[in-house]
């Protein structure tokens, strides 16, 4: 009996198809995200990254194959340095996760497996710490952010400040354990890697928040996590303005 991963609708069996068709001269194709994983849906997209020859053009391509939706990197040797090197800046570790998570569809002379071997190495190595001035800054945004939540009558505005709230206080706390931060559907999932008792107390208080409207437990997490990194800041605060600098909460 054939199983699904053997049917040729299966996503890896796309993607396989895709760099045998497409880039039949690609140094490697790499099968990333939630089709790499496991954890495909009928409505998920195929992320692919591409390694080409130098010469070639660095880019990202969306298109449509076999009627699923494709995000295509594409770079050269030269290309992912720089995106290696750019993600590890913002600290999101996007490029590094695609190779180091990803699944090999194809390569030559091992090109794929040692980049995967970099990208493990420095997903293990974990980002570099935040400026000092950088953590007192949100530090202090958070501060003013609890401040608003525990005023905040209206039920709209009290939602915007609790993402400010959740935003701010999973940037401390990604700093705290340094750990390679995400967005969308995987700040949660990397705030549970990060840290599972504090990352998923924050969640937990931040759900219950959107259904009930009840921000105690939210706050709490929140509350516990700035203690972690040197607790509230409000008087004495200050800082040099600079043009680069962090916006205000509001």
């Amino acid at each position: 009996m054939r199983s699904d991963a053997d049917a040729p609708s299966h996503p890896v069996n796309q993607a396989r198809r895709l760099a045998a068709e497409c880039f039949p001269d690609a140094l490697s194709v790499v099968l990333a995200g939630s089709a790499a994983s496991g954890r495909v849906t009928t409505t998920s997209d195929l992320d692919v990254a591409v390694l080409i020859e130098d010469g070639g053009e660095t880019r990202r391509e969306t298109l449509r194959f076999e009627g699923r939706l494709v995000e295509l990197f594409l770079h050269t040797r030269a290309g992912l340095a720089e995106l290696f090197a750019a993600d590890a800046a913002s600290r999101r570790g996007v490029m590094q996760r695609m190779y180091a998570e990803g699944l090999v569809l194809c390569e030559r002379d091992g090109a794929a497996t040692r980049i995967k071997q970099h990208a493990e190495d420095a997903l293990r190595e974990g980002p570099g710490a935040l400026a000092s001035a950088t953590v007192e800054s949100r530090r202090y945004v958070l501060t003013d952010a609890l401040d608003d939540l525990a005023d905040a009558a209206d039920v709209v505005e009290r939602l915007a400040v609790a993402n400010v709230v959740l935003g701010t206080a999973a940037d401390l706390l990604f700093d705290h354990r340094r750990a390679w931060t995400g967005s969308g559907k995987w700040l949660p999932r990397r705030l549970l890697e990060a840290d599972p008792e504090h990352g998923g107390a924050l969640l937990d208080g931040y759900r219950r928040l959107c259904e009930n409207g009840e921000p105690e437990d939210f706050a709490d997490a929140a509350m516990g996590i700035l203690t972690l990194v040197g607790g509230p800041l409000r008087e004495g605060y200050a800082r040099t303005w600079r043009a680069a600098a962090e916006p205000a909460a509001r």
